[in-house]
């Protein structure tokens, strides 16, 4: 059934109070909407501030280059950054019904098991630790070529192995000439290594969460999903949520809820709405006119993010997937890709990458790479004079700088102060640093020599430390992994418990990537599906078995 041809409920007695209402209809939004209907006894409303996702573009894995500008996506203007000279960048965030999962460039990466028993054992996360969350990893996954302790197969989320061009496997080859052992599965026991990512697609296409998790729920009577709906305010009576107020086709509604309101808007997107409700530093809230429920000091606060560094080389020939950009070649992959579902339209671009380390005395490897066959792919990444390039880029995968969300006004219509506080800490540029020099010495292998002219960015000028430093200053920009705006844990900072519950307010929980106290070593919407998947465990009181007791953790 069509997602939007959903009879739904309207104002208040338009139709049964539903159980839940999700708000937010990204990848945790999307899960827990498909999960929690699970239950034929419970009603689940999803509402969703952007449209649909029947953008041709969402659909097919080449399309991601397309989605980081446009209307399918919030474009969040930064406030200048100190120490990336004063520059303000566009923070783009899914505007979508997949949120994330509809726009992003679909690596699938989980991070590090050690992330997760540092949120357990360090951030007061009872819960979810690696052996706690693992289970719903692999119940999350349809694996097409990996088993074992580590995957699973037959779950919703379509998970593929691809087969990359010809330059990614001439990456891997060069980056283990380096001194990089190859890591045939990222999402096994160590990160460690270079080799081909695992995406979110099946059969040539994206699987989203709203692919592999909504439509499948889609006729289900108890659920309902309304797109094109922006939600201004958790509606709280003493002291517990009963609802929420939107805005749907220029008119306010109130939608009440009988048990729960879960928000799943996003790093930006969660702690803007919780503020606008009344939830979060009583000062800012003040300072606005709104009416204080909770005093919570962080929501809003440690913000964290990847910050991304490209490095682009001018290749000898048509080496890559830029040869695709003139018309001939750009027919003539589209036409495979309609005739039989194959060709460079169902490559991610993002094919090949590395994790690795900067510091070895750290236990787990503290940089990321990720593989390009081709330049210029986003907009505002260089282009090449020739037309012919590829690019590899790197970030410190444990950023140390926190940032913040805060509100410009009362207003719901007004965009979020964003200060992502790019390298305010040294340790993040210096990291950065060293990424960039590994970029280089990968890029200079003997694997590499028959294809790569020269390096185009930064440029054969850019030598020195200081020099190298000015470089990533002036280039660094969001991995569009944001994340730790509505912490769990014990602290308190923690805006919410470890059962995602907001504290001091009842029948409210956050349930997505702004949950994360520290971002993990990796891409992230991996972890934004997992939370979905533990969230509506949390919600029904269930609990998966630990599978991963048996595994050797050591």
């Amino acid at each position: 059934m069509d997602l939007a041809s959903r009879k739904s409920p309207g104002d208040k007695g338009d139709f049964d109070v539903p159980d839940y209402i999700i708000v937010g209809g990204g990848s945790a939004g999307c899960v827990l909407a498909a999960r929690l209907s699970e239950d034929p006894d419970a009603s689940v409303l999803l509402l969703e501030a952007g449209p649909r996702d029947t953008d041709p573009y969402i659909h097919m894995p080449v399309g991601f280059f397309k989605m980081t500008s446009g209307k399918l996506v919030w474009r969040y203007d930064t406030v200048p950054g100190r120490h990336i000279n004063d520059r303000s960048m566009v923070y783009a965030q899914g505007r979508v019904l997949g949120g994330g999962s509809s726009v992003n460039a679909q690596v699938f990466t989980r991070g590090c098991p050690e992330d997760y028993d540092d949120w357990a054992s360090q951030e007061g996360c009872t819960g979810w630790s690696f052996r706690d969350v693992l289970p719903y990893f692999r119940r999350a996954e349809d694996n097409d070529l990996l088993a074992g302790d580590y995957h699973g197969n037959g779950g919703p989320l379509g998970i593929t192995t691809p087969h990359p061009h010809r330059l990614t496997r001439i990456f891997v080859q060069a980056a283990q000439q380096a001194g990089l052992p190859y890591n045939p599965d990222f999402n096994g026991r160590s990160q460690a290594g270079c080799g081909i990512y695992q995406t979110t697609t099946r059969h040539g296409r994206r699987c989203s969460a709203v692919t592999g998790y909504l439509k499948p729920a889609a006729g289900r009577p108890n659920l309902t999903v309304r797109t094109d709906v922006v939600t201004t305010r958790v509606v709280i009576e003493n002291g517990r949520a009963v609802g929420v107020e939107i805005i749907e086709e220029g008119r306010p509604k109130l939608l009440r809820a009988d048990r729960e309101v879960i928000v799943t808007a996003g790093a930006i997107g969660s702690p803007k709405l919780l503020m606008l409700s009344g939830i979060g530093p009583a000062a800012e809230l003040r300072q606005h006119g709104i009416a204080v429920t909770q005093d919570l000091a962080g929501v809003g606060a440690n913000l964290q993010d990847h910050m991304d560094v490209d490095t682009v080389y001018e290749l000898k020939g048509p080496h890559s997937y830029d040869r695709y950009k003139k018309l001939g070649w750009k027919l003539a992959a589209g036409l495979e890709y309609k005739l039989l579902g194959t060709g460079p339209v169902t490559s991610n671009i993002v094919e090949g990458g590395a994790f690795w380390w900067a510091d070895r005395s750290e236990a787990t490897p503290d940089l990321q790479f990720h593989f390009l066959p081709g330049a210029g792919v986003e907009k505002g990444i260089g282009d090449v004079p020739s037309g012919n390039g590829c690019t590899l880029n790197t970030y410190f995968v444990r950023p140390r700088s926190r940032g913040s969300v805060t509100l410009k006004s009362s207003d719901p219509r007004d965009p979020p102060i964003v200060d992502i506080n790019a390298f305010a800490e040294p340790i993040d540029l210096a990291r950065t640093v060293e990424g960039i020099k590994l970029c280089r010495e990968i890029m200079a292998q003997k694997a590499f020599e028959p294809f790569v002219a020269r390096e185009h960015i930064p440029g054969a000028a850019t030598q020195s430390r200081a020099e190298i430093e000015q470089f990533a200053r002036d280039a660094a920009r969001s991995a569009y992994h944001p994340v730790g705006t509505c912490r769990m844990g014990g602290g308190p900072e923690a805006v919410l418990d470890p059962q995602l519950r907001v504290r001091g307010i009842d029948g409210l929980r956050v349930c997505d990537s702004s949950v994360m106290p520290r971002l993990i070593s990796s891409n992230t919407n991996a972890a934004a599906i997992m939370i979905g998947e533990k969230a509506a465990d949390l919600i029904r009181g269930n609990r998966i078995g630990q599978q991963a007791e048996t595994l050797q953790m050591a």
